[in-house]
């Protein structure tokens, strides 16, 4: 499940996407119009911005903007910046990768190989889905990402044991 974190980041992302470019957002605009909590939201915009997602401007007419056009910046991006890796088991990520303590041959482990086309499926979705798919499309579009068959496993799990 999506942490609360991530759902009001996806929320202030595709916000400030719907800005005409360039314009900055002001962060109490922003808060009360995707009814975040300002002071969670500030944290959020700080890492967003370190991780240059977003950038800030100062002064009277300053506020918080895309970094990027809204067509470069995917789902998925975002929530790796605020969930971490986007595999259920650590022994699946690509990027913090670690045995699992309970498995004993991971080539062989049924959960390893299920949790592996989980991982593939849903970096599929989410890095092919930008900000700008979610704000320009109607949902029917978006959901012609997801239409293409998840890949079937070759082998049967029945025999294998995690």
């Amino acid at each position: 499940m999506l942490s609360q974190r991530t759902r009001y980041a996806l929320k202030a992302m595709v916000r400030l996407a719907r800005t005409p470019e360039g314009e900055p957002v002001q962060i109490a605009t922003l808060a009360e119009s995707e009814d975040i909590p300002r002071k969670f939201l500030e944290i959020i915009l700080v890492e967003l911005k370190r991780q240059n997602l977003v950038q800030s401007l100062r002064g009277k007419r300053g506020g918080y903007r895309l970094a990027r056009p809204a067509e470069q910046i995917t789902f998925g991006e975002v929530i790796r910046i605020t969930e971490g890796p986007l595999a259920l088991v650590p022994c699946v990520s690509r990027t913090a990768y670690r045995p699992c303590e309970d498995c004993k041959d991971e080539t062989a482990c049924a959960i390893n190989r299920v949790m592996a086309m989980v991982r593939d499926e849903t970096a599929r979705i989410l890095d092919a889905t930008t900000l700008a798919d979610v704000i320009n499309a109607p949902a029917e579009s978006v959901a012609a990402l997801i239409d293409a068959p998840a890949p079937m496993m070759t082998q049967p799990l029945a025999h294998a044991v995690g």
